[in-house]
């Protein structure tokens, strides 16, 4: 699995490998929600990924965001074949200089079989995973929630919430509602000290990708 939905959509990691580290939160941040942010429009892929995989072939994965702020994962699961697209709503929260990124997770199920927050009765209809990020030109910093952080906080009674731990899992879900989230964040460092991903954005747009692989071109997309 690629590291930009591991991070994003860390309970596609439980359906996929059986390996599950998650923290989810039962509303999102704040009223202050958008549906777009300008500075990630474009084409954008992993820093230092040389787009190959195992077996030496090229194989494109990242991510592109349109003119009217649609985000669409991008994949080529084969070499040389046609890519595949996945329409994911993303929405963005500025609170006091920092930005963040929030997901619904009602908006993965038709991705993956996506199953309730664990251990929660009644199971509610949506519950979010937050990452925050930094766009500095065509860099795109993402720090995905430090899990081990926020279920310390859970146990110690910081935080209202619940903590579940297995041999090869952790699942954390912090209970509250939009303004506690707010002041969550605010009051607490609940992210990873350090970017989690780093993406670049491409000079070529999807468009231009996709014809040069159509002509059978093997050289690698321009950053």
């Amino acid at each position: 699995m690629r590291p930009m939905i591991r991070l994003l959509f860390p309970v596609l990691a439980c359906a996929l490998i059986g390996a599950c580290v998650e923290t989810r939160f039962e509303s999102p941040l704040g009223d202050n929600i958008e549906t777009c942010d300008t500075a990630w429009k474009g084409l954008w892929f992993e820093e230092g990924d040389d787009l190959r995989r195992t077996d030496g072939e090229r194989h494109l994965t990242g991510f592109a965001v349109d003119e009217a702020c649609a985000f669409t994962l991008i994949e080529q699961p084969e070499a040389g074949g046609p890519f595949k697209r996945t329409r994911v709503p993303i929405n963005y929260v500025h609170v006091r200089g920092d930005d963040y990124v929030v997901v619904s997770d009602a908006a993965l199920r038709g991705l993956v079989d996506l199953k309730a927050p664990y251990d929660i009765d009644p199971p509610p209809q949506k519950s979010f995973f937050f990452a925050r990020y930094r766009v500095r030109g065509n860099r795109l910093e993402l720090r995905k929630v430090d899990d081990a952080k926020v279920a310390k906080l859970v146990i110690d009674g910081s935080l209202d919430g619940t903590v579940q731990k297995g041999r090869n899992e952790l699942h954390v879900y912090v209970r509250g509602g939009r303004q506690q989230m707010l002041d969550l964040v605010r009051k607490h460092d609940l992210f990873e000290s350090k970017p989690s991903l780093v993406f670049v954005r491409s000079r070529e747009d999807l468009q231009d990708v996709e014809r040069r692989l159509q002509r059978g071109a093997i050289r690698e997309p321009r950053r």
